[in-house]
């Protein structure tokens, strides 16, 4: 009998710090690097649009050329400050002053990511069987 083999699934968390000294280009290619391990990346932050976009291209240029694979879906929360108090939104306004990141970036590749839908509440990944 032939052993199956079981294939895991690996999310990977990546705090703002890690990348926020690096380079566009070299984000993207750490990005990239990790995705292409068929992981998920859970980024706490989010890229700047520029950058957003060079993911996308990169990807798609990748896609036929890269044994597997598909492409990646990308989704970015951010928080909902507006039903704060007074006080809640200064204490959230003071917290970005100094660094705090209030979103977060989710990346997985197609292959194995089918959906990434968010709501206020909750975010749901769909997979792919």
């Amino acid at each position: 009998m032939a052993k199956k083999k079981l294939k895991g699934l690996t999310i990977q968390f990546i705090p703002y710090t890690e990348i926020e000294t690096l380079d566009s280009g070299a984000r993207i290619k750490k990005l990239l690097s990790i995705v292409l391990g068929n992981r998920i990346i859970i980024l706490q932050g989010k890229l700047h649009p520029e950058e957003e976009a060079r993911l996308i291209e990169d990807t798609m240029a990748m896609v036929g050329h890269v044994k597997k694979f598909k492409g990646i879906e990308l989704a970015t929360i951010n928080s909902n400050s507006d039903n704060l108090s007074f006080f809640g939104r200064f204490k959230h306004s003071l917290a970005r002053a100094l660094g705090a990141q209030e979103s977060i970036t989710i990346i997985g590749p197609a292959s194995i990511v089918r959906e990434i839908k968010r709501d206020p509440r909750k975010i749901e990944i769909l997979m792919k069987k």
